[in-house]
């Protein structure tokens, strides 16, 4: 079992400077089974102090070094793969099939073709006389958030590492316990001491001394647009680099020629994944006005197949929301849905049937929904579809822009030219034309207030190097 109660520092397990916890509680069954040490400022501190003590010499390894480290903590981390599925079973609230086929399949999707891309790349390209040097860009201040647990943090250490950075990690503090065993893994694989480093503790706490620190030289966050903005304003008057995942509001637009049985149903699965705890999924589907009718009697057959329930059965679809918190929030949305005028078609306020207890949330859909009311600007986090209808292609596009997100879009129709058309018109850091399987390579990142800067792939790896440009370097 993890220790939670210590921190990973300068290749050591020790205990905290701060004295707060943390209660540990499952969302499906609302009982707390641990307690999570909390840090503060000068625990960052120290950890920060490791790192930027450890930074020259990783920064000087080979590329050869730093795939056979990659290549380690992969093994490692494949050798632990059902124990991290039902560790975020357990702290988050993931149903056990998705923990497994989901949550912790994120960790070699990422990490292999990480190593691959590392094997090619060009720390150095001449440009004429000119030689382009890209640098480790030095200590990095890693913030991740609760709903994909592994995934946000393996798209940061991954490349982190991969470019010769070393680090400070605070995840959330509802989904420490994988960040812990993934801490093990690092220290099993071989990482030198101070390379990588954690830190538990609060956003305002933790969180800020990181962005503010003066030795941290990058900051990468991912988590809400307002917890964004903050981490931004404390960077700030250090001058580093700040990259950010934030918020979104996806449209999935259907044109009018699609198979809209297929379309729908795929909808309705895409908006409901991770029980709809994802800042990417298409929480907006926009249809046809002729097809409106269709389309929710096609939703609504769809909604009321997936099964909310005990995270352990492997038949639940549907597990909790992470917190109580949380659980609060998506009532208050549904509740907003009401009194604006959608019509709410399936679900709707309140706990699943037989369901008393866990931060459960009944799957809802409404139809008739309007572009500027609440539930079809605001980033949800949990298993609710609005339904827009459009009277044209153009108007499907300025509803899809019409938020002040630009994470993803998606775009469904039989003609693949025709989706291409619309697909560039949209706004969005990825776009998904008819539903196609996830691309590990292709950038990730957003628009507008969704945030700065691109995760997943050699997007990713350049985020963590800085370029030097050495003129003359090919000069006779």
């Amino acid at each position: 079992m993890v220790d939670t109660a210590k921190f990973y520092i300068d290749g050591a397990w020790v205990a905290p400077l701060g004295k707060g916890s943390f209660p540990l509680i499952d969302p499906a069954t609302e009982e707390r089974f641990g307690e999570l040490a909390m840090g503060n400022a000068a625990d960052v501190d120290r950890a920060v102090a490791a790192a930027r003590a450890a930074l020259p010499g990783f920064a000087a390894t080979s590329t050869a070094e730093r795939v056979a480290l990659l290549r380690r903590v992969l093994e490692g981390y494949k050798a632990r793969y059902d124990e991290f599925a039902e560790t975020m079973r357990r702290e988050m609230g993931s149903p056990i099939s998705f923990a497994r086929t989901g949550q912790a399949a994120r960790g070699p999707a990422h990490l292999e073709p990480l190593i691959e891309i590392l094997e090619r790349f060009a720390f150095e390209e001449p440009r004429g006389s000119t030689m382009l040097r890209h640098e480790p860009v030095g200590v990095c201040g890693l913030i991740t958030p609760w709903n994909w647990p592994i995934n946000q943090i393996v798209v940061k250490i991954g490349p982190a590492l991969a470019a010769g950075c070393t680090m400070v990690l605070k995840p959330s503090e509802f989904s420490a316990v994988s960040a812990l065993m993934f801490a093990e893994v690092l220290h099993e694989a071989g990482v030198p001491k101070g390379v990588f480093n954690l830190v538990n503790g609060t956003g305002p706490e933790v969180g800020a001394a990181m962005a503010s620190h003066p030795d941290i030289d990058m900051v990468s966050f991912t988590g809400s647009t307002r917890a964004g903005i903050e981490v931004a304003r404390a960077a700030a008057a250090s001058v580093k680099r700040v990259a950010q995942e934030l918020g979104g509001k996806s449209a999935n637009i259907l044109l009018e020629d699609v198979d809209f049985q297929n379309a729908v149903t795929r909808g309705v699965a895409a908006c409901f994944t991770n029980s709809g705890q994802s800042c990417s999924i298409p929480t907006r589907m926009l249809v046809p006005r002729a097809k409106a009718e269709e389309v929710t009697r096609i939703a609504v057959a769809a909604a009321s197949t997936y099964k909310v329930g005990p995270t352990e059965n492997p038949e639940t679809q549907l597990g909790p929301l992470v917190n109580e918190a949380q659980f609060k929030r998506v009532q208050s949305l549904i509740e907003a849905g009401i009194a604006e005028g959608a019509n709410l078609a399936i679900g709707g306020p309140g706990r699943p049937e037989g369901l008393n207890r866990g931060y459960f949330v009944r799957p809802t859909i409404f139809t008739d929904v309007r572009p500027e009311m609440t539930i079809a600007q605001e980033e949800i986090f949990g298993p609710l579809l609005s339904i827009i209808p459009y009277d044209s292609v153009d108007e499907a596009v300025a509803i899809a822009n019409g938020t002040p997100y630009g994470l993803a879009a998606y775009v469904q129709s039989a003609d693949q030219d025709k989706a291409r058309a619309v697909a560039r018109r949209l706004n969005g850091g990825q776009v998904h034309l008819n539903y196609p399987p996830a691309d590990f390579h292709a950038p990730f990142g957003g628009y507008k207030r969704s945030g700065n800067g691109r995760e997943w792939g050699e997007a990713g790896l350049r985020e963590y190097l800085e370029t030097k440009a050495m003129i003359g370097f090919g000069a006779a």
